[in-house]
């Protein structure tokens, strides 16, 4: 479904993701594990078309995607969910999520798809009109990934998404990811909690400073002692 291959994108003249390349199949979840500087954001926010390519493709679903504008990413299936929620705080939960559909036409489709996300997070749709900065860590990523989900997006890139959060609503989190999954979504998950990404993700891969160390299955990452010693403190 994306194929990305030797990415490289820069902030002035320092790259900050040296030559990548990935690919991400229909169907599944695949996770970007590295610490903080790696990459990984700036990975997705290429994908998303609001940074510029020093050289290297983009490629989703046979077309090119780099170049494209990000609006026009977000109308060919590609929708993520920011680190940081970025939300609209001041703004009721509706109304963040229906700027989720901006691109979208079906008012009939639009209605059917906020009703579906009230049924996956049922508090938001019980505080529909309440305004999105009045709500708790975990909710806010919920409205996060609900607003991307408006869009209906074919690949769903999700950056952070148990940043802050305690260790229940993480896993509440983590069994929406497998649910969207089931419903036929495709997932590029960024994740500082390496043992509950790898546990989830049908592939891994492991930047450090721009750069791609280890791939595998998650299953093989999780039991890889490389990983182990160094994303998730083991001995």
């Amino acid at each position: 479904m994306l194929e990305v291959k030797d990415m490289v994108v820069a902030y002035g003249r320092v790259n900050a993701v040296k030559g990548i390349s990935f690919t991400v199949e229909k169907g599944q979840i695949v996770t970007l594990l590295g610490t903080n500087g790696a990459g990984k954001s700036t990975t997705l926010r290429a994908i998303s078309g609001l940074l510029k390519l020093v050289s290297g493709s983009i490629t989703f679903e046979g077309e090119k995607l780099d170049g494209i504008p990000a609006h026009k990413v977000v109308e060919r299936g590609i929708a993520q969910s920011p680190e940081g929620r970025r939300l609209f705080r001041r703004m009721s939960v509706e109304d963040n999520l229906q700027l989720g559909a901006f691109s979208r036409k079906d008012a009939a489709g639009v209605k059917k798809d906020l009703a579906d996300i009230y049924e996956l997070f049922p508090v938001l749709g019980e505080r529909r009109h309440e305004a999105a900065g009045l709500f708790s860590g975990g909710e806010q990523q919920m409205l996060a990934i609900g607003r991307a989900m408006m869009s209906r997006p074919k690949l769903l890139m999700l950056d952070e998404p148990s940043m802050g959060l305690s260790p229940i609503m993480t896993k509440t989190i983590m069994n929406t990811i497998v649910k969207l999954q089931s419903e036929g979504v495709t997932i590029l998950l960024v994740e500082q909690n390496a043992s509950a990404a790898l546990s989830l993700a049908d592939r891994g891969y492991v930047l450090e400073v721009g750069q791609i160390m280890f791939s595998d299955s998650g299953k093989a990452l999780l039991g890889d002692d490389r990983v182990r010693k160094a994303y998730l403190g083991a001995d």
